[in-house]
């Protein structure tokens, strides 16, 4: 037990399980505003469970069922791409591949990829995915029934305590000038899309440039790799 607590994907797991499911209130409670039953709102979280889909949900139901399934399943597309890199790294095998598929959201996913070594991708993956889980469905239970009495749950600035712990999973990862650059230009760039795309979109474009910039700096690396090898086919050295 003491060596799961001394783990830092562990204790990064907990402090992003409890940064993103206190979240779960303000869920929970514009669930219910916008007309959904208390056992309605809670079966999202503990069913659909990927917070950004949840929310554009709700926020669409106004213009009906198929637009707010439209909007949940744009954003969703995400978890898999988050769940072909959890399957190629952690390997998923039996009984167990159902439930690392239900708990590969944002959380999990980075505090996976931000930690060192198997051992400690495994134990952030755990923790973080499980300990949302249970957070954020108590905190949507809490939510739906007692939100009316906590006002408006943006006021609580909650929103941003999940924002909080992202950039702390980010900001150890952004040591080379490259990185940064990539993440300040995909942040300048949500910011220029929140006025014109729904919500959850513009995180959606920038990630794709962020793959898109990635895959030319590959090729043209191992363009430069190939031209710099030996014309007989052996590997030379790179200058």
């Amino acid at each position: 037990m003491t060596d799961l607590l001394g783990s830092p994907a562990v204790r990064m797991g907990l402090s992003v399980s409890i940064a993103t499911g206190l979240y779960g209130i303000s869920f929970g409670a514009l669930g219910v505003t916008a007309g959904l039953t208390r056992w309605q709102t809670q079966a999202l979280s503990a069913l659909m469970f990927t917070g950004g889909s949840q929310f554009a949900f709700i926020g669409s139901l106004g213009g009906g069922g198929i637009a707010a399934l439209a909007a949940a399943s744009l954003l969703g597309i995400r978890n898999a791409v988050y769940g072909a890199q959890i399957n190629a790294t952690l390997t998923p095998r039996g009984p167990l591949r159902p439930l690392m598929a239900h708990i590969t959201i944002d959380e999990s996913f980075a505090t996976a990829m931000a930690a060192d070594g198997d051992a400690e991708q495994r134990r952030g993956f755990w923790t973080a995915g499980v300990g949302v889980w249970l957070l954020w469905n108590l905190f949507t239970f809490v939510g739906a029934w007692v939100g009316n009495a906590m006002g408006d749950p943006k006021m609580w600035g909650l929103d941003g305590a999940a924002v909080a712990a992202f950039l702390g999973l980010l900001w150890p990862r952004l040591r080379s000038k490259d990185a940064a650059g990539l993440a300040v230009l995909c942040a300048l760039l949500t910011v220029l899309a929140v006025p014109f795309a729904p919500p959850g979109i513009p995180l959606l474009l920038a990630g794709l440039v962020a793959v898109v910039i990635h895959l030319i700096r590959r090729r043209s690396f191992d363009k430069r790799v190939d031209a710099d090898c030996d014309p007989s086919g052996d590997v030379g050295t790179v200058r």
